[in-house]
C-alpha cells in the first residue's frame, strides 16, 4: 500500500482534525467530559490490543512473528493506563514514545495490506489513537513532562529494548527491527546498515526526545523559581 493512497491520506487527515479538536476543546473548555473522552480513548486503545492479538493467534501463529513486542504495540497499552489513570511516568512514555515514534511510523508506514483489511485498521487506527493520546494528555490536559522525563524514559526504552533483542536472539525474530531492516522504506533506510542503524536510531532518539521537551524547559524553571524557601535554624 503507498503511504499516499486515498484511503491512508484520509486517515493521516482524521488523525490530525481528530487530535487537534480534542486537545484543543480540552486546554480552552476543561470539565468533567474529559475524563469520559479519556476512558473511552484508552477503550479504543486496549480494543485494537486486543483485536491485533486475536488476529495474529489463528493458525499461522509464531513466537518469531506474532507477539506484541514492537514498541508501538507496547505504547498501546502504556497509552491505555496513561489516559484511564494519568501516572506521571506513563504520561512522559506515550508523549514521548507517541510523537518520536507512532507519529513517524504513521508518516513512514511499514504495513503491506491496505484499505479495508483488518491489518490496515489495526495499524492505522492503533498509530493514531497513540499520537492523539499524546497530544491530549500533554497539551490538553497539561500534563507536562517532569525534570529528567528524557533520561528516565530513554532508560526504560533502552531496557525494553535489550529485552525486545533478548527474545529476537531466542526466536529468530525481528521485533523493532533489531536484526533487519523493514521491507517498506522507513526513515531507518537513512540511518546506515544493520546493525548500524540502530545505534543511529538511538541517537536520533535522544535528539527527538530532548527536541520533544524543549517546550517545557521554561515552564519547569519558572516552576522552581516560584517555590518557597525552607529556611532552616
Amino acid at each position: 500500500m503507498g503511504v499516499l493512497s486515498p484511503a491512508y491520506v484520509l486517515t493521516l487527515g482524521l488523525t490530525v482534525l481528530g487530535a487537534g479538536t480534542l486537545t484543543f476543546a480540552s486546554r480552552h473548555w476543561p470539565g468533567a467530559w474529559t475524563g469520559g473522552a479519556r476512558r473511552l480513548l484508552a477503550l479504543v486503545l486496549l480494543g485494537i490490543s486486543s483485536a491485533w492479538v486475536a488476529t495474529n493467534s489463528g493458525g499461522h501463529w509464531s513466537p518469531a512473528t506474532s507477539l506484541p513486542l514492537a514498541l508501538c504495540d507496547i505504547a498501546t497499552l502504556v497509552a491505555a493506563a496513561a489516559l484511564w489513570w494519568e501516572v506521571p511516568i506513563l504520561v512522559e512514555l506515550t508523549y514521548f514514545w507517541g510523537l518520536a515514534g507512532s507519529l513517524q511510523s504513521l508518516l513512514t508506514p511499514d504495513l503491506r495490506v491496505g484499505f479495508p483489511s483488518m491489518e490496515f485498521f489495526e495499524y492505522v487506527v492503533g498509530h493514531s489513537a497513540i499520537v492523539t493520546a499524546a497530544a491530549f494528555l500533554v497539551f490538553g490536559l497539561r500534563h507536562y513532562p517532569r525534570s529528567w522525563a528524557v533520561p528516565r524514559c530513554l532508560g526504560i526504552t533502552a531496557a525494553y529494548t535489550a529485552l525486545v533483542g533478548g527474545v529476537d536472539a531466542l526466536t529468530g525474530g525481528d521485533y523493532m527491527y533489531l536484526r533487519r531492516p523493514p521491507a517498506s522504506w522507513t526513515l531507518l533506510r537513512l540511518l546506515g546498515p544493520w546493525p548500524w542503524y540502530v545505534l543511529s536510531a538511538a541517537a536520533v532518539a535522544a535528539v527527538l526526545l530532548a527536541a520533544l521537551d524543549s517546550p517545557f524547559w521554561r515552564l519547569r524553571r519558572r516552576a522552581a523559581s516560584h517555590q518557597p524557601t525552607v529556611r532552616t535554624a
